[in-house]
């Protein structure tokens, strides 16, 4: 018997995840864009050193990639470049994170946390998502062309 190889199915819950992903970002990038200056203050615990660093403009590029990720999430398999669009953004707020604030702040329980868990814990996740959003959408093409 000849069998066909199994459909790539995208699961409800790889959208849940895109839509929490996108919210989390955009809550997290919030607080820095309205509230900057007091959660770097937090955040360099007792350093008193801090140079004015660009809170604002870090909030609102995580504002923007928050809603990237969030909007991937209504069509996954047609918007799978918006899902590397908000890895991407990911990864350059980890970039900018490493380099512009984790110098001033210090590399302390705080610094270390935001920047595993509210930016590179998520790399996972997204990866996976856009890897099987791809394959759905690679596998339909395959099987549009072949009608």
């Amino acid at each position: 018997m000849d069998q066909k190889p199994s459909f790539p199915t995208f699961p409800m819950h790889y959208r849940g995840l895109l839509l929490l992903a996108g919210m989390y970002t955009i809550a997290w990038s919030a607080f820095y864009k309205y509230f900057g200056d007091v959660l770097l203050r937090w955040m360099a615990m007792g350093n008193t050193g801090l140079e004015p660093l660009p809170a604002g403009y870090f909030g609102g590029l995580g504002i923007l990639v928050g809603l990237v990720i969030f909007f991937s999430a209504f069509y996954p398999v047609s918007w799978v470049w918006l899902i590397l669009g908000g890895i991407t953004g990911k990864i350059i707020l980890a970039i900018w994170f490493t380099l512009g604030f984790a110098p001033d702040l210090g590399w302390n329980k705080r610094s270390i946390f935001h920047l595993v868990f509210n930016e590179l814990i998520w790399l996972i996740p997204l990866i996976l998502i856009f890897l099987r959003s791809l394959q759905v959408k690679n596998y339909l093409n395959q099987t549009e062309e072949k009608e």
